[in-house]
C-alpha cells in the first residue's frame, strides 16, 4: 500500500465567508490534510454525517484522524455543564464517537487530535474536565483566543506513543478541557508537566494502533505520530 487513504473529520459551520460567498460549508484547518499529504498519504475530509454511515465510511479507510474542534457535549459523559463549557455541536459529537466505535470495532488505525481525544477517552466510558484552573488553563495549555501556546510533554516509557516521541518534546497546544477519569482499557502514555494527560492509547492487544494525543501536531513540523500511524495502515 504506497498511500494510505486517511479520513479525517471536519467542522461543519452554518456561516463560511469566501471570495463572493458567505454559505454553510464543512471546514478544516489546512494543517491537517497538509500533514498526512507529508507523511505519505492520501487525505480524505469526512463532514458530519448520519452516525448509521460511519461504519461504511471507516470500511473504506486505511487510517482515520479525528480532529480538533469545540468541547465535547457534557451530556455524553454523564455531566452537567460547566458555566465554562464551550458552544456544543450534536451532530458532530454524534457522527465522530460513531467514527471512532467503527474504527475501534474494525481495528482501524486511529489518531485523535485534542477533542479527538477527549472524545476516545469518552467513547470509552471516561469522563472528562470541564475547565482547566485558569492559572494553568492560561499558562501553558492555550495562548489568546486563536494562538497556539506551547508547552512540555513527557511520553510515558514502553508506550506506543514513547516508541514515535522517545523524548520530551515542546508540542503547539490550545484547550481548556482534559481527561478525568479513564475509559475502559486506555492508559496514559503522555503527560505535561503540570502532570495534566497528554497522550492516551490503547494496548497493542487490544487495537493495532489506536492513540490520541491533546496537543496539536498539524499546527507543528514533527511528523513522527502521523508516519507510525501510517506504518500501521500500511
Amino acid at each position: 500500500m504506497a498511500q494510505p487513504l486517511v479520513g479525517i473529520s471536519t467542522y461543519l459551520e452554518d456561516s463560511v465567508r469566501w471570495g463572493v460567498w458567505d454559505l454553510p460549508a464543512a471546514v478544516l484547518p489546512a494543517g491537517y490534510h497538509r500533514m498526512v499529504q507529508r507523511a505519505g498519504g492520501i487525505a480524505a475530509l469526512l463532514p458530519p454525517d448520519e452516525p448509521a454511515a460511519a461504519a461504511r465510511a471507516v470500511a473504506r479507510l486505511d487510517a482515520l484522524v479525528v480532529a480538533g474542534g469545540p468541547d465535547v457535549g457534557p451530556d455524553r459523559y454523564g455531566a452537567d455543564r460547566h458555566p465554562l463549557t464551550g458552544p456544543t455541536h450534536t451532530a458532530r459529537d454524534s457522527w465522530e464517537l460513531a467514527l471512532i466505535e467503527a474504527a475501534l470495532a474494525t481495528g482501524t488505525p486511529l489518531l485523535g487530535v485534542c477533542r479527538g481525544m477527549q472524545l476516545l477517552n469518552v467513547a470509552l466510558g471516561g469522563t472528562l474536565v470541564q475547565h482547566l484552573p485558569d492559572e494553568v488553563g492560561h499558562g501553558g495549555h492555550s495562548g489568546p483566543p486563536g494562538v497556539f501556546a506551547q508547552h512540555r510533554i513527557r511520553p510515558v516509557p514502553g508506550t506506543r506513543l514513547a516508541d514515535a516521541l522517545p523524548e520530551a518534546v515542546s508540542v503547539p497546544t490550545y484547550h481548556h478541557q482534559a481527561v478525568h477519569r479513564l475509559g475502559r482499557d486506555l492508559v496514559p502514555s503522555a503527560h505535561a508537566e503540570d502532570g495534566t494527560v497528554e497522550a492516551l492509547e490503547l494496548p497493542a492487544a487490544t487495537h493495532p494502533f489506536a492513540l490520541a494525543v491533546q496537543w496539536h501536531p498539524e499546527a507543528g513540523d514533527d511528523l513522527r505520530l502521523l508516519s507510525a500511524l501510517l506504518a500501521t495502515a500500511r
